[in-house]
């Protein structure tokens, strides 16, 4: 279930070849076995006369990988293959003294080719221009190995749309059953909506997450609809207090996934509040400058690189990145021929970034809130084109909110196929009461 909910809801989920960490014990035994093995491999091959009892079992394996990449329709290649590397014909050949090792591995080469993705092109090139035997079969190996991966990520992208419902289905079933014998088990979800719900309706999805205590909204205030409730409370999500608060069941499984889409967003509010203080307090055209802006942004995010790390002082970082700014700030002015930047701005500025590292600070809660109102507006739009009207300030950073709104909203959607009718049922009781 762990795994078709990751292909599910990671539009990135990619298989990867196994590689150990350099020093480590597994590859140390993985690079003497296949040492041991090409060895003999080699000793075979140099006989006199050469012994093709190893190289025959190779080409035994190579063809079986060959034939497992084929589909149904591919009559023709598997003739090909299953006629050049007939097995017994090739031991007679050896038997015989004509076996010509060379011509197979050219044969195999050219149907790799064939088969391979695009993107393997590099590495065909390569074996083509090896021509001892013993590297030459180590380095089909290697390039096939690739090649089953790069043929199981093509059957997860396939497979996609036709797993979202069965996994829908099943992990509805799995959680239904988790709540026949833990009737609690939606006890932290339905403090979630109620909180979402009282939040909407005393009018305080106007403010930056996460919202505060207040007096509770009058008796004429509207009722919020179920749908604006839900999506306010998977935005409360990204402002949630992982170390002190129980996060709701049912998305208990994406809560890392949530995790990290909150950092990334903390990491955005501070790289945006930074632009945005930088281009207000320099000269008007200086923004304009596109090579300038992403130059700036760049070295802005490498500052900002480590900020999830525990040993990070936002503080620290901010009084670097106010010296750096100011130095680039300075140089573009002068290379564009604008009126320089006196030493009065520059403290200003350095100040204003500074101040950047308290969550109160102004700018940073109005960077804050522009792009939780982004979010929403994303997720209601429903990812479609046109886009949402970006708010001020966020042009900027706009590529890399689009790519965080992008997983968050596919998180909600999948999230909402599976659980919503436990959500409608809490909600109309919730509402109902409101």
């Amino acid at each position: 279930m762990v795994l078709a909910h990751e292909i599910v809801v990671n539009g990135d989920f990619r298989i990867k070849p196994v590689e150990f960490p350099a020093d480590s014990l597994e590859k140390t035994v993985k690079e003497i076995v296949h040492k041991a093995f090409w060895d003999c491999l080699s000793v075979q091959l140099s006989d006199d006369p050469p012994s093709y009892d190893h190289a025959i079992k190779l080409v035994g394996e190579i063809k079986e990988t060959l034939l497992s990449f084929l589909l149904p329709g591919h009559t023709r290649l598997r003739n090909q293959i299953t006629e050049v590397l007939d097995l017994d014909l090739i031991k007679q050949q050896a038997e015989n003294g004509a076996l010509d090792i060379s011509k197979l591995a050219e044969f195999i080469i050219g149907m790799m080719g064939t088969l391979c993705a695009p993107a393997r092109d590099e590495e065909m090139q390569k074996l083509k221009d090896i021509k001892e035997i013993v590297p030459l079969f180590r380095a089909i190996f290697s390039v096939l190995d690739l090649m089953k991966v790069d043929m199981a990520n093509f059957a997860v992208s396939s497979i996609r749309p036709h797993l979202m419902q069965q996994s829908v289905d099943y992990e509805r079933k799995k959680f239904q059953e988790l709540l026949e014998k833990q009737p609690n088990s939606l006890d932290f979800v339905t403090q979630w909506l109620e909180e979402a719900a009282d939040d909407l309706m005393n009018q305080k999805y106007k403010n930056a997450l996460p919202a505060g205590g207040g007096a509770s909204g009058s008796s004429d205030c509207p009722v919020p609809n179920p749908v604006a409730v839900q999506n306010y409370a998977y935005l409360k999500l990204l402002k949630w207090d992982h170390f002190q608060r129980p996060f709701p069941e049912t998305v208990l499984m994406d809560q890392s996934r949530f995790q990290e889409l909150q950092l990334q967003l903390e990491q955005l509010t501070i790289l945006g509040a930074i632009l945005l203080v930088t281009f207000s307090m320099a000269a008007s055209g200086i923004s304009s400058q596109a090579n300038f802006a992403e130059k700036l942004k760049m070295i802005v995010k490498i500052l900002l690189i480590d900020m999830h790390l525990p040993s990070f002082h936002l503080k620290d970082a901010l009084t670097t990145i106010g010296e750096k700014v100011c130095l680039e700030v300075s140089s573009c002015l002068s290379q564009c021929g604008f009126t320089p930047f006196t030493t009065d701005k520059e403290t200003v500025l350095k100040g204003q970034i500074q101040a950047l590292a308290s969550p109160d600070d102004p700018i940073r809660r109005i960077m804050d809130s522009r792009i939780l109102t982004f979010l929403e507006t994303y997720l209601v739009s429903g990812h479609q084109k046109p886009l949402p009207t970006v708010p001020g300030g966020l042009g900027p950073v706009l590529t890399e909110l689009e790519e965080v709104a992008v997983k968050f909203v596919r998180l909600v959607n999948y999230n909402k196929l599976v659980f919503s009718p436990y959500y409608d049922a809490i909600l109309s009781k919730i509402l109902a009461r409101s």
